[in-house]
Protein backbone atom coordinates (compact mmCIF):
# COMPACT_ATOMS: atom_id res chain seq x y z
CA UNK A 1 0.00 0.00 0.00
CA UNK A 2 1.18 3.48 -0.80
CA UNK A 3 1.51 6.26 1.70
CA UNK A 4 1.01 9.89 0.71
CA UNK A 5 2.23 12.95 2.56
CA UNK A 6 -0.57 15.54 2.49
CA UNK A 7 1.31 18.24 4.46
CA UNK A 8 1.86 20.45 1.34
CA UNK A 9 -1.92 20.45 0.91
CA UNK A 10 -2.42 21.77 4.44
CA UNK A 11 0.14 24.57 3.95
CA UNK A 12 -1.65 25.96 0.90
CA UNK A 13 -5.31 25.44 1.81
CA UNK A 14 -7.72 26.13 4.61
CA UNK A 15 -10.64 23.88 5.50
CA UNK A 16 -9.81 20.94 3.26
CA UNK A 17 -9.44 18.42 6.08
CA UNK A 18 -12.16 16.29 4.52
CA UNK A 19 -10.03 15.83 1.40
CA UNK A 20 -7.55 13.84 3.48
CA UNK A 21 -10.39 11.73 4.87
CA UNK A 22 -11.68 11.09 1.36
CA UNK A 23 -8.20 10.12 0.13
CA UNK A 24 -7.81 7.72 3.06
CA UNK A 25 -11.21 6.16 2.32
CA UNK A 26 -10.39 5.68 -1.36
CA UNK A 27 -6.94 4.26 -0.72
CA UNK A 28 -8.05 1.87 2.01
CA UNK A 29 -10.96 0.37 0.07
CA UNK A 30 -10.47 -3.15 -1.13
CA UNK A 31 -9.18 -3.56 -4.65
CA UNK A 32 -12.11 -5.76 -5.63
CA UNK A 33 -15.22 -3.64 -5.71
CA UNK A 34 -18.61 -5.26 -6.27
CA UNK A 35 -19.74 -5.01 -9.87
CA UNK A 36 -23.40 -5.89 -9.37
CA UNK A 37 -25.57 -4.12 -10.31
CA UNK A 38 -23.99 -2.11 -13.11
CA UNK A 39 -24.53 1.65 -12.98
CA UNK A 40 -23.75 4.92 -14.76
CA UNK A 41 -23.06 8.34 -13.28
CA UNK A 42 -23.61 11.24 -15.65
CA UNK A 43 -23.35 14.99 -15.30
CA UNK A 44 -26.47 16.45 -16.87
CA UNK A 45 -25.62 20.13 -16.24
CA UNK A 46 -23.26 22.25 -14.13
CA UNK A 47 -25.12 21.49 -10.89
CA UNK A 48 -27.06 18.31 -11.61
CA UNK A 49 -26.21 14.64 -11.95
CA UNK A 50 -27.99 11.38 -12.69
CA UNK A 51 -27.17 7.91 -11.42
CA UNK A 52 -28.69 5.10 -13.48
CA UNK A 53 -28.70 1.60 -11.99
CA UNK A 54 -29.63 -1.49 -14.02
CA UNK A 55 -32.25 -3.28 -11.91
CA UNK A 56 -33.70 -5.80 -14.38
CA UNK A 57 -36.13 -8.19 -12.74
CA UNK A 58 -37.03 -5.94 -9.80
CA UNK A 59 -40.39 -4.23 -9.38
CA UNK A 60 -40.61 -0.69 -8.08
CA UNK A 61 -41.81 -1.78 -4.64
CA UNK A 62 -38.77 -4.06 -4.24
CA UNK A 63 -36.35 -1.14 -4.59
CA UNK A 64 -35.40 1.44 -1.98
CA UNK A 65 -33.42 4.68 -2.20
CA UNK A 66 -32.28 6.24 1.08
CA UNK A 67 -30.00 9.12 2.03
CA UNK A 68 -28.16 8.85 5.35
CA UNK A 69 -25.27 11.06 6.43
CA UNK A 70 -24.10 12.12 2.94
CA UNK A 71 -24.47 8.58 1.61
CA UNK A 72 -26.97 7.52 -1.04
CA UNK A 73 -27.99 3.90 -0.46
CA UNK A 74 -29.72 1.98 -3.25
CA UNK A 75 -30.99 -1.44 -2.19
CA UNK A 76 -33.19 -4.17 -3.62
CA UNK A 77 -34.77 -7.21 -2.03
CA UNK A 78 -36.63 -9.67 -4.20
CA UNK A 79 -39.97 -10.73 -2.79
CA UNK A 80 -40.06 -14.45 -2.16
CA UNK A 81 -41.46 -16.32 -5.11
CA UNK A 82 -44.70 -18.12 -4.38
CA UNK A 83 -44.14 -20.98 -6.77
CA UNK A 84 -40.99 -23.01 -7.23
CA UNK A 85 -39.61 -22.77 -10.73
CA UNK A 86 -37.19 -25.06 -12.47
CA UNK A 87 -34.69 -23.09 -14.52
CA UNK A 88 -32.68 -24.67 -17.30
CA UNK A 89 -30.56 -21.51 -17.45
CA UNK A 90 -30.80 -18.56 -15.07
CA UNK A 91 -28.93 -15.59 -16.54
CA UNK A 92 -30.97 -12.74 -15.05
CA UNK A 93 -29.52 -12.00 -11.65
CA UNK A 94 -32.22 -10.95 -9.22
CA UNK A 95 -30.15 -11.31 -6.08
CA UNK A 96 -30.48 -8.76 -3.33
CA UNK A 97 -27.99 -5.92 -3.36
CA UNK A 98 -27.04 -2.72 -1.62
CA UNK A 99 -24.98 -0.08 -3.45
CA UNK A 100 -23.63 3.01 -1.66
CA UNK A 101 -22.62 6.33 -3.21
CA UNK A 102 -20.89 9.04 -1.19
CA UNK A 103 -22.49 12.45 -1.80
CA UNK A 104 -20.54 15.70 -1.69
CA UNK A 105 -21.66 18.59 0.49
CA UNK A 106 -24.85 20.33 -0.66
CA UNK A 107 -25.79 17.54 -3.10
CA UNK A 108 -29.42 16.56 -2.66
CA UNK A 109 -31.54 13.84 -4.25
CA UNK A 110 -34.21 15.58 -6.30
CA UNK A 111 -36.08 12.48 -7.46
CA UNK A 112 -36.01 8.87 -8.57
CA UNK A 113 -37.85 6.97 -11.28
CA UNK A 114 -38.02 3.32 -12.35
CA UNK A 115 -38.67 2.45 -15.99
CA UNK A 116 -37.65 -0.31 -18.40
CA UNK A 117 -35.47 -2.10 -15.85
CA UNK A 118 -33.49 1.05 -15.04
CA UNK A 119 -33.57 3.05 -11.82
CA UNK A 120 -32.78 6.74 -12.43
CA UNK A 121 -31.79 8.90 -9.45
CA UNK A 122 -31.51 12.62 -10.08
CA UNK A 123 -29.19 14.71 -7.93
CA UNK A 124 -28.74 18.46 -7.70
CA UNK A 125 -26.07 20.55 -6.01
CA UNK A 126 -27.64 23.47 -4.13
CA UNK A 127 -24.95 25.78 -2.77
CA UNK A 128 -26.35 28.14 -0.10
CA UNK A 129 -26.08 31.87 -0.76
CA UNK A 130 -23.73 32.27 2.20
CA UNK A 131 -21.22 29.92 0.53
CA UNK A 132 -21.34 31.40 -2.97
CA UNK A 133 -18.45 33.64 -4.04
CA UNK A 134 -18.89 37.32 -3.28
CA UNK A 135 -16.89 40.44 -3.95
CA UNK A 136 -15.37 42.23 -0.95
CA UNK A 137 -15.06 45.98 -1.32
CA UNK A 138 -11.68 47.40 -0.38
CA UNK A 139 -11.85 50.82 1.23
CA UNK A 140 -9.01 53.35 1.15
CA UNK A 141 -7.23 54.31 4.36
CA UNK A 142 -8.16 58.03 4.04
CA UNK A 143 -11.88 57.12 3.88
CA UNK A 144 -11.61 55.14 7.12
CA UNK A 145 -9.85 58.03 8.92
CA UNK A 146 -12.41 60.57 7.70
CA UNK A 147 -15.29 58.35 8.86
CA UNK A 148 -13.76 57.84 12.31
CA UNK A 149 -13.03 61.60 12.76
CA UNK A 150 -16.64 62.51 11.90
CA UNK A 151 -17.94 59.99 14.40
Amino acid sequence: MRSFDLSPLYRATVGFDRVADLMDRVLTNEVTQPTYPPYNIEKTSDNSYRITVAVAGFAGDELSVDVKENALIVAARKASEQEERTYLHRGIATRAFERRFHLADHVKVSGASHADGMLHIDLVREVPEALKPRKIEISRADQIEATSIEA
